[in-house]
């Protein structure tokens, strides 16, 4: 059960549903009159927390920071659309109490309170101020692709290839190839042929695989700065001793 003693944490606080969803941040707090106990909180949704929504603190629980409300968030997104910029009226009461299915507690007398300041009775006033509120959402920044082509290159190979040549070799005459050297006729014409070869490097091409090539994606946190005008009121005091400033 949230009390008084839990109206600090709240304004600013992370609101989830009972889904797990994050619905959005506190906005304003108002209070029941009767018992001064938080019975209704503004959730800030939308990208830049520009809309305003009344949820039920009725069996919601703070815990830190956060804050979990007894709805889910798509019941919360279809609420109805009530102005947070003052006292709730009963009519606005009675279709909110309707559209959440809750009984009524107390007819009137909602007061709100925001991050500057409290809401007491007939000599207090509330200050209040805008802050800016950053959301982020998800774009298409490109595509990347993988593309196979074929190129043409020259590649050069020492290749070791051998051929004949004829070398002329005289052989004295011995006791050893007499014989040989007598063999046939005296004096003659005749002619002895010698066969070379050599050998020419032949070049093919074969494929081969080399390396597998995929893509991949990772997530590169960055910060960016944004601005924006926000608005804050100011409070005057004019009397005895006027002049002390303004806040």
């Amino acid at each position: 059960m949230i009390t008084q003693n839990d109206i600090a944490r709240l304004t600013g606080a992370d609101v989830y549903g009972t889904d797990g969803d994050k619905i959005g941040s506190v906005g304003q707090v108002y209070l029941d009159a009767q018992s001064g106990d938080p019975e209704w909180v503004t959730v800030k949704t939308g990208l830049f927390g520009t809309k305003e929504t009344f949820v039920p603190l009725r069996d919601a629980s703070a815990n830190g920071d956060r804050v979990t409300v007894a709805y889910g968030k798509d019941q919360v997104k279809d609420a109805p659309r009530v102005d947070a910029d003052g006292p709730l009226t009963n009519d606005q009461e009675n279709e909110l109490y309707t559209f959440y299915g809750v009984s009524a507690t107390s007819s009137n007398g909602y007061q709100n309170r925001d991050d500057t300041g409290y809401a007491g009775g007939e000599n207090a006033m509330t200050r209040s101020e805008e802050r800016l509120v950053t959301d982020t959402r998800t774009e298409q920044a490109g595509k990347a692709r993988l593309r196979k082509y074929v190129v043409t290159e020259q590649q050069q190979v020492t290749v070791p290839v051998e051929h004949e040549e004829v070398r002329l070799e005289r052989e004295p005459i011995t006791d050893a190839n007499t014989g040989d050297a007598y063999d046939g006729p005296e004096i003659s014409e005749a002619e002895h042929e010698v066969t070379l070869h050599a050998e020419r490097p032949v070049v093919d091409t074969e494929a081969v695989p080399v390396e597998r090539v995929r893509l991949g994606k990772e997530t590169v946190r960055d910060e960016q700065t944004v601005s924006g005008e926000v608005r804050k009121e100011q409070i005057e005091f004019d009397g005895p001793e006027a002049g002390r400033g303004r806040r």
